[in-house]
């Protein structure tokens, strides 16, 4: 192949690569995030404090094949930010949306922005629920690309045994978090498991 019907090969990829860049740097800054606090940093793991999170719900039996990827769930949740809800109050959305996946109950959540919890969230319609995580310690480990049952196994690992070297307790049930919209290019997607420190 030509140098030049390299470059026109080369030169979309890069503009598509810019474009990209672009409307993800974009719509995070747009967005806002959950505020935490990094205590201590060791390449990709944080421990970090977390105020109270209030969250926007919806849950299903882990036994439902759909559980997984909390197939539906993305849709209930959005409609109740976008008015679904007593007051027909639209909610702004905010990251990272957080799935758990216990051994009974799989759930998927929207962390509520700060300015809609200091006026009062309004009562959802359907199955959402309203529902809190207590401040709180978490060790975070972040991830990219296109996330996978393996993918998140493998993090998870890393984790846990990162915490165990450490001599740090944690408890409950993994949380998995994700802050980018799904046509965002793998590479550049922001994803994190987390788990929570054991209060002493």
């Amino acid at each position: 192949m030509s140098s030049m019907k390299r470059m026109l090969w080369v030169i979309p990829g890069l503009v598509l690569l810019g474009i990209s860049f672009f409307f993800v740097s974009n719509s995070r800054a747009a967005t806002e995030t959950a505020p935490y606090k990094v205590v201590r940093k060791d390449g990709g793991i944080e421990l970090r404090e977390y105020d109270t999170l209030h969250l926007a719900k919806v849950s299903m039996p882990t036994s439902d094949r759909r559980s997984k990827n909390m197939d539906g769930g993305f849709m209930k949740l959005f409609r109740f930010i976008d008015g679904q809800n007593e007051r027909d109050e639209k909610i702004s959305m905010t990251t990272p949306v957080i799935i758990e996946r216990g051994e009974k109950e799989s759930s998927m959540s929207f962390v509520m922005p700060q300015k809609s919890v200091a006026k009062g969230l309004p009562v959802p319609k359907g199955e959402v629920k309203l529902d809190q995580i207590p401040a709180v310690k978490i060790v975070a480990l972040r991830f990219s690309g296109v996330s996978n049952s393996t993918k998140e196994a493998a993090q998870l690992e890393v984790l846990q045994a990162w915490a165990a070297k450490e001599g740090i307790m944690v408890e409950g049930t993994p949380l998995f978090a994700f802050y980018d919209p799904p046509w965002t290019l793998g590479f550049m997607r922001r994803n994190e498991v987390l788990l929570r420190v054991k209060a002493k």
